[in-house]
Formats: structure tokens, sequence, C-alpha cells
């Protein structure tokens, strides 16, 4: 069984559809990030940055592993399922999640800040963001012409990938004119399994959700 702490933002999705399509066992515990639980020490003996999401494996000797990608591929490794069949085929998937993780993900979060929530409007920094944002989807545009997938077949690479793409509208990006992008977009859409993946944790259930430190058990 795998304890999985995340929240329903992209980068906790990202987890949760993969275990889904692994078909793992895993055991939610919801974090209501706005009340600072991710801060208190108890958590940050799983994950000192403070961040969701983060797993234990209790089946490894209770593993932790926290930052999004590299619980993908530890579970990408642990399932082998979705992480190619050959050093290349692993170094393509591996490039395309590090393509999320230093490009779309950091993009589209500070154009979500500044187009969203910044208490000022900064248009500068709004068009910064979003036309930054745009040329990477224009990059996933072009791969996808000629690639089902990002690296050929379904893997992490989309699962990572997808979880930030599908939130384009709240972060005032357009994907018209990208028609690989939201072919991609629709047919990873259609898999059950991210279905499900987005939907964990559902919200709002107070009852499921740890509102302080002393509700996360760390064993």
């Amino acid at each position: 069984m795998i304890d999985l702490y995340t929240s329903p933002t992209p980068n906790g999705h990202k987890v949760s559809i993969a275990l889904e399509e692994m078909s793992l066992p895993y055991h939610v515990i919801a974090m209501d990030i706005s009340t600072g639980v991710q801060k208190q020490p108890e958590y940050l003996k799983l994950n000192p940055n403070g961040r969701i999401p983060t797993i234990v494996d209790r089946e490894n000797d209770d593993f932790t592993v926290f930052e999004s990608g590299a619980i993908l591929v530890y579970l990408a490794e642990k399932s082998g399922m979705f992480n190619g069949g050959s050093a290349k085929e692993r170094s393509v998937i591996l490039q395309w999640l590090m393509f999320q993780m230093g490009g779309v993900g950091p993009m589209m979060g500070q154009a979500n800040v500044f187009y969203r929530y910044f208490p000022e409007k900064i248009q500068p920094a709004i068009d910064r963001y979003q036309h930054e944002v745009r040329r990477l989807f224009t990059v996933l545009d072009n791969r996808l012409a000629d690639h089902e997938y990002l690296a050929g077949d379904y893997s992490i690479a989309d699962m990572a990938n997808w979880a930030w793409v599908r939130t384009y509208k709240w972060s005032g990006v357009d994907i018209g004119g990208l028609d690989n992008l939201s072919r991609w977009v629709e047919q990873v859409s259609a898999r059950p399994a991210a279905a499900k993946g987005i939907s964990i944790p559902q919200r709002p259930d107070p009852e499921a959700v740890v509102k302080g430190a002393q509700n996360i058990v760390v064993k």
C-alpha cells in the first residue's frame, strides 16, 4: 500500500493519475494546504520542501518520495509500466517529463499567480508568463504533430504534462490553432484512469481533509 499525501492541484493529480494507470493500491491523505499543514514539522519530516505531493511506500520499508516528477519515476520503475523498454526510450520520456517540471509547470504556475491571484494586475508580468506558456504549448504541439504521445507510447511524460495543460483556461491561455495539442488533451482525457486521477482527492470533504498537523500520522 502507498500513502499519498496530496491536494487537488496539477502536481497532485500527476501522481493520482499514475497510481490509477498502474493499478497500484494506495491510500489518500488529503491535505488542506490553505491551512499551512504542509509546513508543519510532522509533514516536513516526510517532505522537507513543504509541498505536495508526497508518497510513502509501506511495502518498501516506508520509503518516502517527494517531488512529483521523482514520484512518477519511482512508481514507473516499481510497476514496470509507462517508462519505456530501453535506455533510449526512457531518456525520451525523461526529457519530456523534465520539460514539464522545468517549463510547463513553473510557467503556468506564474501565469496563474499574476492572472488570478496577485492583488495588483501587473499586465507586463501577465503577458510575459502567458506568452511563455503559449510558446511551451507550441513546442508540445509540434512534437505531437508526428507522435501520438509525447514519447511515442503513452507514458509518465504524458501524465505529467496533461495534468497541467488541461488547466490552460485557468492560466488565461488559449490553445486555439494548436490542433495536435488539442487532440492529445482530448485523447488523454478519454482515459478512465486519467479521469479518475483528476478527481482525487475529492473536494470538498471536510472529514477527509487534513486540517492540522496533529492529524498526520508519521510512522
